[in-house]
């Protein structure tokens, strides 16, 4: 299958700028850029399935430029409902040299920022060298702009447009960047680039968007939505994007199939007829699930969330080390446990009952397990020797209520 094949396929097509495109992708050759705002310092999984573009364009013979815009990141680009929250300069380039290091690792392609080429540009050249070339309704006929102008939109959010243009032009200019790859929400963006080259320069230059990834609400992956994803490992743990991906929801794990993973598509349509016909087995998760760690933090870093996985849902948490439990129950409540104690007042002293009547219940029922072993007696005294490594004690209620205790 060729390439423009491939992608129109795995529905990373969304609008192109030119019906040249497919023969010039098809042939190999082309310098492309795709780029983001250090927003934080971290991408997360929504940036992954646009930035994983430059891998699958890279392998069928193109060059990827990553940018980051240390400079539009200055200025934020229009969301739909309200301005961005303007940061600090502290912030930007913390984010900058964090969002730098990550793409050179995630991904190993030259990285660019466009505050370099933007930094020394005056305001009165901006406005003669780039500014002349947008007709003010040509902006206004953008989709993002005509959705704020009932709201209301400032002039700094209204130059965004030109200033990602001009990183067009200049990359253009410098590189031989010819194609731009953003996500649908950039469209108008990425038109203007191509319009600036075309006017200022006489040349012709290409562009195409991809659908956003969402999940089953239609929502998408990125942090202003509140459900990100950090590719940052110390951010979000192996274990808790293992738990994500295994979990998907069947309606959505064949195409996060086709946008997240390089698996062909005969895999994938196996795992497809298999997710279909045998839906209990869950392959298409574990596949999804396998190929984005692994490609995002190593093999070595998989095989320990599945583990992980593995051992909280057969309940022989003796079998994790003290670093595993700290991942795997990160988000469960926490507390320090100060001295030896009889369960009963243990339980009532950490939150777990609501009384000592409650506990004694909650114990005699068969309720309650210590490190994955159930334990009966109310008389049950929890002393340093029931810890883990000397320094942790895990408590279940019931079958999915966790507590995680740690020895001061």
């Amino acid at each position: 299958m060729k390439l423009y094949d491939d992608l129109k396929w795995r529905g990373l097509i969304k609008d192109c700028t030119s019906t040249e495109l497919e023969e010039k992708l098809n042939a190999g050759g082309m310098t492309f850029y795709i780029g983001t705002d250090p927003t934080a310092d971290s991408m997360h999984i929504g940036h992954y399935s646009s930035f994983l573009i430059s891998k699958r364009l890279a392998r069928a013979g193109h060059h990827p430029l990553l940018l980051i815009g240390g400079a539009t990141g200055r200025i934020g680009d229009p969301r739909p409902t309200s301005e961005r929250e303007m940061k600090t300069i502290e912030e930007i380039e913390h984010n900058i040299e964090g969002l730098t290091k990550q793409a050179k690792e995630i991904f190993g392609f030259e990285v660019v920022n466009n505050y370099d080429w933007s930094k020394d540009i005056n305001f009165i050249d901006f406005l003669r060298d780039y500014g002349k070339y947008f007709n003010v309704n040509y902006m206004l006929d953008k989709d993002i702009i005509r959705r704020r102008l009932e709201t209301g939109i400032t002039y700094t959010e209204f130059s965004y447009m030109i200033m990602q243009a001009l990183d067009f032009l200049h990359l253009y200019e410098t590189k031989n960047c010819t194609l731009q790859v953003a996500g649908s929400d950039q469209w108008g963006n990425i038109t203007a680039g191509v319009d600036l080259i075309r006017k200022k320069l006489g040349k012709e230059a290409y562009a195409f968007t991809m659908p956003l990834v969402t999940d089953k609400y239609g929502n998408k992956f990125g942090k202003s939505e509140g459900n990100a994803l950090w590719l940052d490992k110390t951010k979000t743990s192996s274990y808790e994007l293992y738990q994500y991906l295994i979990n998907s929801d069947d309606e959505k794990v064949i195409d996060y199939l086709k946008t997240l993973t390089f698996l062909t598509k005969e895999e994938i349509e196996a795992l497809e007829h298999s997710n279909n016909e045998e839906p209990h087995l869950r392959k298409a998760h574990q596949a999804l699930a396998r190929e984005v760690i692994t490609d995002l933090h190593g093999k070595e870093e998989y095989e320990k969330a599945k583990r992980i996985s593995e051992v909280l849902f057969s309940g022989d948490i003796q079998r994790l080390t003290l670093d595993e439990i700290n991942v795997g129950f990160k988000d469960v409540p926490h507390f320090d446990i100060m001295e030896e104690e009889n369960l009963v007042d243990f339980l009532v002293n950490h939150g777990v009952a609501s009384s000592k009547r409650e506990a004694r219940e909650f114990i005699t029922a068969g309720s309650i397990s210590i490190n994955g072993e159930k334990v009966l007696d109310v008389n049950f005294m929890v002393t340093k020797d029931c810890a883990i490594e000397d320094k942790c004690v895990v408590i279940r209620r019931g079958k999915k209520k966790y507590f995680l205790g740690l020895w001061k």
